[in-house]
């Protein structure tokens, strides 16, 4: 199966160019704040060698928004403009690239549930709310998503099983709707709350609207582990995109650790089944262009 190359980290490039991300929002206040400048690095995304953008909306909500003052038309808005920003990005890579064959694809971002309350908890996975309740969330932005026609979803970051279902729940509600669902985990073979991943694996491998399954903002020395459960589970596509191997301190608001430059891994990944690669966070384009070579070299 050809090798679909991810972007790297969205935040870190932003954050790398000089904009303050330290507030609740994080990237997504920059799709008021600093447009133009989230575009800028879909499309370096694009010439590193990136197949598909992942929007700025996974920390993209309608509480959240709410709570700067922002109306629910404006973060409708808002939520268009993420889809619209990286498919820019899209229209000039190829404006610069005539001649490139390359199939480049936008997947809106569905972040879970606790990204917004700014506390860590995505990485644990104990919100206490029921499977209804993270329905009702997710629903009213995944519709304003799916209308600013991306070519994909990214369900990314699911901590648990519960919100896994929850989504795909969403997801359902929009029949020509395509998504992947990655979950973050606490070891080799479970989500951060504690779930078995392959169980996972196989629920989702019943869903025809789910395209790929995988793992994000995972350690890279886990993935290799943790492809064999997704794969013990689903013959689907398998999506990884691994963070830098630090650990996010929500206390302190800041990354600790110390980082692995995950390419190194590539082709044992790639050996285990992974098809779709990329990176999250504290990842870079350098990192991008690096996948991108081994695709080519692949073929």
């Amino acid at each position: 199966m050809p090798l679909t190359v991810l972007d790297g980290g969205l935040a870190t490039e932003l954050a790398a160019r000089g904009h303050d991300l330290s507030d609740a929002l994080w990237s997504a206040r920059l799709l008021e704040d600093a447009p133009d400048a989230i575009e800028a690095v879909h499309l370096d995304y694009f010439e590193a060698g990136a197949d598909v953008a992942i929007t700025a909306s996974y920390q993209a909500s309608y509480a959240g928004f709410a709570a700067r003052g922002w109306s629910h038309e404006h973060t409708e808005r808002l939520l268009h403009r993420s889809v619209a920003l990286a498919r820019s990005a899209r229209d000039r890579f190829h404006a610069r690239h005539p001649d490139s064959r390359r199939t480049l694809r936008v997947a809106a971002s569905v972040g879970p549930y606790g990204a917004t309350l700014h506390d860590g908890s995505e990485y644990r996975g104990d919100y206490g709310v029921s499977e209804d309740a993270l329905v009702a969330f997710h629903r009213p932005r995944m519709a304003a998503l799916v209308a600013a026609a991306p070519d994909l979803l990214a369900c990314e970051t699911m901590p648990s099983l519960l919100e896994a279902r929850a989504v795909v729940r969403t997801v359902r509600e929009h029949p020509s709707a395509r998504a992947w669902v990655s979950f973050t985990c606490r070891d080799a073979a479970h989500t951060a709350a504690g779930d078995s991943l392959a169980e996972c694996a196989r629920m989702l491998d019943a869903e025809p609207q789910v395209v790929a399954v995988g793992v994000n903002c995972v350690a890279p020395a886990l993935v290799t582990s943790l492809i064999a459960q997704l794969r013990s589970g689903t013959d689907k596509p398998i999506v990884v995109y691994p963070n830098s191997g630090e650990v996010w301190n929500a206390d302190a608001r800041c990354w600790e650790g110390t980082a692995t430059r995950f390419t190194a891994y590539l082709r044992e990944w790639i050996d285990a089944g992974a098809s779709w690669v990329g990176g999250c966070c504290r990842t870079m384009p350098v990192d991008v262009r690096r996948i991108r070579e081994v695709a080519d070299a692949a073929r």
